[in-house]
């Protein structure tokens, strides 16, 4: 069975990567992610990307690099990450409740989703 892509963007600014707080459904409410979704069809992953970010936080990104591997969602989805960047903004979330702008000693500090977690060593490389 082919898994349907789901794109991760790892915004990063200043030596921090931005983490979004998960508001739905119940059963992750209060755990962190990278912003982003599913990559919809005939749409790279990369347009998928900036759409995702522009509808979570209002804010347009450009796609730096993808990481390497990809973590399963279930048995039906994959997450694949990018790293992003910026320029001068005030993110708006829309589907979380809280932002958190972490240093690579800080990404253990915040309880992320498991899809999320296997990308971490690789972020924590890029943030040093």
């Amino acid at each position: 069975m082919v898994r349907r892509v789901v794109v991760g963007a790892a915004v990063l600014r200043e030596g921090r990567l931005l983490a979004c707080r998960r508001t739905t459904p119940v059963a992750v409410a209060g755990r962190w992610e990278l912003p982003g979704g599913k990559v919809e069809p005939d749409e790279t992953p990369d347009a998928a990307l900036v759409r995702e970010v522009a509808e979570e936080l209002g804010v347009d990104v450009v796609v730096t690099g993808w990481l390497d591997g990809a973590s399963p969602i279930a048995d039906t989805h994959e997450l694949r990450v990018a790293t992003c960047t910026v320029a001068g903004w005030t993110p708006y979330p829309t589907e979380h409740d809280r932002l958190r702008w972490l240093r690579a000693d800080e990404l253990d500090d915040v309880d992320w989703l498991e899809p999320d977690r296997p990308f971490l060593a690789q972020l924590t490389e890029r943030l040093r």
